[in-house]
């Protein structure tokens, strides 16, 4: 199976799953990650992990031998699973990245809404190395600085780990063995979230990077609205003035 759905109480662990060939992305990768990012928007789990099986790599990028025996060129957009461009997910979702996060690799990792990455991962956009396209490239001027984000675009060099979490790409960089703890704990927190206020704060962020400040805060208030008018926004109060932990409805 090239991309297990591991469902742990409220959050799903999706796994890139072709170790041997570094996880890189073929037609089985895709249509797998395409199933399972369909089946985690309708799935009653609140936070997804995203991350590569083994030890070294997360995803090394399109396979190269399956794009030069179909011998591919321009690419449909909804050719790649795009989180936030062909597919829709409302709900958080964390990259744990592994080990290399090359080129489309390093797509998959920006694509997810957080990033805790193993001390030993590394991370490059390698598409000038192979005369190849970054068009998913643009979220990130939202992300690192332009001068960083044209260094990585026009060099393909490879960053570590901790130069990735420097330049804020990277939220947590812990050690190798206790990369799945650190994303769980992360998505734990998040699940343990008022769900209507968690799927707010999200739409709101990615709204806020196409907008002005003044657009931003009126959009702010419409994605709000119904989350100060439901059920979980006076379950909160109470829960906390009886000192126990809210039970959330999502409604």
């Amino acid at each position: 199976m090239d991309t297990p759905y591991e469902k742990t109480g409220r959050i799903v662990v999706i796994t890139i799953n072709r170790p041997a060939h570094s996880n890189a992305i073929n037609h089985a990768v895709r249509e797998g990650l395409r199933d399972a990012w369909e089946r985690f928007e309708h799935d009653e789990a609140s936070v997804a992990i995203l991350t590569g099986a083994g030890d070294r790599s997360f995803c090394a990028g399109m396979d190269l031998v399956e794009m030069s025996q179909e011998k591919l060129a321009s690419l449909p957009r909804d050719f790649l699973p795009i989180l936030g461009d062909s597919i829709r997910v409302t709900k958080p979702v964390i990259a744990a990245v592994n080990g290399a996060a090359f080129a489309g690799g390093w797509l998959f990792a920006q694509m997810c809404d957080l990033c805790v990455a193993s001390e030993h991962a590394t991370f490059a956009i390698t598409e000038v190395k192979v005369g190849r396209g970054m068009v998913w490239a643009p979220p990130l001027i939202n992300m690192i600085p332009q001068r960083l984000m044209l260094e990585l675009l026009l060099t393909g060099r490879t960053i570590s780990a901790r130069r990735a979490y420097e330049i804020g790409f990277v939220n947590q960089v812990v050690p190798h063995g206790q990369l799945m703890g650190a994303a769980m704990q992360l998505g734990q927190e998040i699940a343990d979230g008022a769900p209507l206020t968690v799927s707010g704060a999200k739409e709101m962020v990615y709204l806020s990077t196409e907008m002005g400040r003044t657009a931003a805060m009126r959009a702010a208030y419409h994605v709000f609205e119904p989350v100060l008018r439901s059920q979980d926004a006076q379950e909160g109060p109470v829960a906390f003035r009886e000192k126990r932990k809210p039970d959330w409805r999502g409604c």
